[in-house]
């Protein structure tokens, strides 16, 4: 089986959610009660950031990053299992196992600890991988904690009955402007962004992005490129329209 770093991908970056402390304080209490929970939210507004954030420090989280389909969702999740327990062990021959087969491993192995699923970048979901999920779920009683842009049947379809109630919904949404800015300040430190103008370009990103943390991390790589430089400072409005026109 691949190493554990290669299944959860873990980076400094996801490390560092502060501005996300009482959502990931959400998903933690989800996990202890074992109640699954919905995370969702347009785009770039940090879904996947905030999941593994939470999968960072949960050792018996599950993560899947993507689930296109159900053998894939399978050897995905079969993969962070073995990842999260040294002790679940996988045939060598793997690759010619059928989804089926796949699935009573993985039944099996639920037995063993108190894990949680943790699904991202879901995307409308077929029948049957719903279906496969919802059967782990009800199997185990292994929460999922999964991520959709809303949370209509156009976008989680049969997962619905998961979190059909309010509490088991959690609506992420564009960063207030004083955290958004401080949001940017940490980003651009990291990615050493460096201008003379940087201090006012900042609360000028940050009014653009309408908070959205993807838009302003977008952002701010343009603004390392030399077509968006004027000596020592960046020309914020030609990166601004350059963002806009989806030139980035």
């Amino acid at each position: 089986m691949p190493s554990s770093s290669a299944q959860r991908e873990p980076t400094v970056e996801y490390l560092n959610c502060v501005e996300r402390e009482e959502e990931l304080g959400s998903l933690r209490n989800q996990a202890r009660i074992r109640k699954s929970l919905l995370v969702f939210g347009p785009a770039g507004v940090g879904k996947s950031r905030l999941l593994r954030a939470f999968v960072e420090n949960q050792t018996l989280a599950l993560y899947v990053g993507q689930m296109r389909s159900p053998r894939e969702f399978a050897l995905a999740l079969l993969q962070a299992l073995h990842s999260a327990d040294d002790g679940i062990k996988a045939p060598g021959n793997i690759s010619a196992l059928s989804t089926s087969s796949l699935k009573g491993i993985i039944h099996r192995a639920l037995d063993r600890q108190p894990f949680v699923m943790v699904l991202d970048h879901l995307d409308a979901p077929s029948r049957v991988v719903t279906g496969m999920i919802k059967d782990l779920y009800y199997y185990g009683r292994t929460p999922v904690i999964f991520a959709s842009r809303s949370p209509h049947m156009e976008d989680i379809g049969a997962m619905r009955p998961l979190c059909a109630n309010k509490s088991e919904r959690l609506e992420l949404k564009n960063l207030p402007p004083q955290i958004a800015l401080e949001f940017a300040q940490r980003e651009a430190e990291k990615i050493d962004l460096w201008a003379s103008n940087l201090e006012a370009i900042l609360p000028v990103l940050v009014e653009w992005s309408d908070g959205n943390p993807g838009a302003i991390l977008d952002m701010l790589k343009m603004a390392q490129l030399p077509q968006y430089r004027a000596g020592d400072q960046i020309k914020s409005y030609i990166l601004y329209v350059d963002y806009r026109m989806g030139r980035r």
